[in-house]
């Protein structure tokens, strides 16, 4: 049984351990369908720790899509002095997943 485990996914990496909600770029998934994330960089277990050279092979995390959603809105104000001109507002509300990892095997 793992410890711990570094998981890639959506272009960024998460340490995980059985039993953490976490929220990751959106995944296609419905919400209570499982995902399987395959992509391991590492693993530490209670005597050993293992290192992908880049994954880790026949090890796997398995989690539970609780929901999809929004994040709060990101306001980007762009902005040049002594120009009426150069004013630039955006907002931008980032998809996400919240995924309960149930397993590392």
């Amino acid at each position: 049984m793992a410890q711990f485990a570094v998981i890639k996914t959506g272009g960024k990496q998460y340490i995980v351990t059985p039993g953490q909600k976490l929220k990751i770029e959106k995944l296609p998934q419905e919400d209570g369908k499982e995902v399987l994330f395959e992509e391991v960089l590492l693993v530490e277990g209670e005597k050993d720790l293992q290192l992908g050279t880049p994954f880790v092979k026949g090890v796997s995390v398995k989690g539970k899509v609780l929901r999809q959603g929004k994040r709060k809105k990101l306001v980007v104000f762009k902005f040049k002095n002594k120009s009426n001109e150069q004013k630039k507002k955006k907002g931008h509300r980032q998809l996400f997943t919240e995924v309960e990892i149930t397993s590392i095997s």
